[in-house]
């Protein structure tokens, strides 16, 4: 186990973290939270662990191995440097160069992010003096982060891109609704259902495709299931769009779904004007559905929903029986705030 930090998107206060400790726990890792500051997101976990990161996170920019943590302020930074043994990180021979990011506007504003970035390359270079620096393409980039008055410094392990998420926001695809969910909050649901690879994932509300995109992405077998003829033919269309294959993609009321087992669900039932809510409201739609994934749930296994939050989708989880993990809270407009709920079928306790 290493201390490792995350630097998580500012998008939502709350989601970035929960994915990225849900990716860790779909991948078998155990870890232990050290703390938790504005968008880093400190945790001890095997190094192995950061691997699976990249492949499935949304809300997660970058992966550090976490090499000391002070106040934002020169003298306590160079003291935390001066008792940091570089020596262990940076081998002779190796080059290296030195990134600091403020988030927002902590710490003194007389600290210059890039005056910082040479003082401490100097300071390493004391301690390293058979390494070099290298801006342009170096072996290894060091990362400090600073936040809530601290800078967290650490080795940069992996980098996680945002351009692929948005080459498939809901405009850019071939077939648009405007009730299609943004791929990265599409991806991030299927983290918080612990969707696994070659697992099988099922959306009983696909619309245009989203979730099933990026359920495939991750390696899951996707199902999708829609009651409007047009949303199916306009899904294919995407799904064709970038070359995705699901496993089944099928007309039917998803009230009445024609499955009997699936390893997790993951959807965003139809609410507002430009949606049909199969002749019911809201609350009973989300209802009939809650009732029908139970069935199709294992014990100890995954729905990630979203509702709108005047609805309490928690208090309807819970009385169909399911265990409610959590909720998030995303705005989309003045009219509308998404609930992001969370539910896992229970396990049933062993009967002397």
């Amino acid at each position: 186990m290493v201390k490792l930090f995350f630097l998580l998107s500012g998008e939502n206060p709350t989601l970035p973290t929960s994915e990225a400790k849900a990716i860790l726990e779909t991948e078998g890792y155990s870890y232990e939270t050290v703390g938790l500051m504005d968008q880093v997101l400190r945790l001890e976990a095997s190094i192995e662990s950061v691997k699976a990161v990249p492949v499935r996170a949304a809300f997660t920019r970058l992966c550090a191995l976490e090499l000391f943590v002070s106040e934002a302020n020169y003298t306590d930074i160079s003291k935390a440097v001066e008792a940091t043994d570089f020596k262990s990180v940076l081998k002779a021979g190796e080059s290296f160069v030195v990134r600091i990011n403020r988030i927002k506007n902590y710490a003194d504003q007389t600290i210059n992010t890039m005056d910082l970035e040479v003082k401490l390359g100097r300071q390493m270079l004391n301690q390293t003096p058979e390494a070099k620096v290298n801006l342009k393409q170096p072996d290894k980039t060091f990362i400090g982060i600073i936040t809530d008055e601290k800078l967290i410094f650490g080795l940069k392990l992996t980098e996680i891109s945002s351009k692929t998420f948005s080459e498939r926001r809901p405009r850019k695809k071939p077939f648009f609704h405007p009730s299609a969910m943004p791929s990265k909050l599409a991806r991030c649901m299927i983290n918080l259902a612990h969707a696994k690879t070659e697992g099988t994932m099922l959306d009983p509300f696909c619309g245009t495709g989203s979730s099933l995109i990026e359920a495939t992405y991750v390696g899951c077998y996707a199902l999708g299931v829609d009651a409007a003829k047009r949303m199916v033919v306009g899904c294919r269309k995407n799904l064709r769009f970038f070359n995705i294959n699901a496993e089944g993609l099928v007309l039917a009321d998803a009230r009445k779904l024609p499955f009997f087992k699936v390893d997790c669900i993951v959807t965003d039932p139809p609410y507002g004007r430009s949606a049909s809510t199969l002749k019911s409201t809201t609350k009973e739609l989300v209802h009939d559905v809650l009732t029908t994934a139970y069935d199709l749930l294992s014990e100890g296994h995954r729905i990630c929903i979203a509702s709108p939050k005047t609805l309490n989708i928690s208090a309807i989880g819970i009385s169909i029986g399911f265990k409610h993990v959590e909720s998030h809270f995303a705005y989309v407009h003045s009219t509308l705030t998404r609930e992001v709920a969370v539910f896992e079928k229970k396990r049933q306790e062993n009967k002397i």
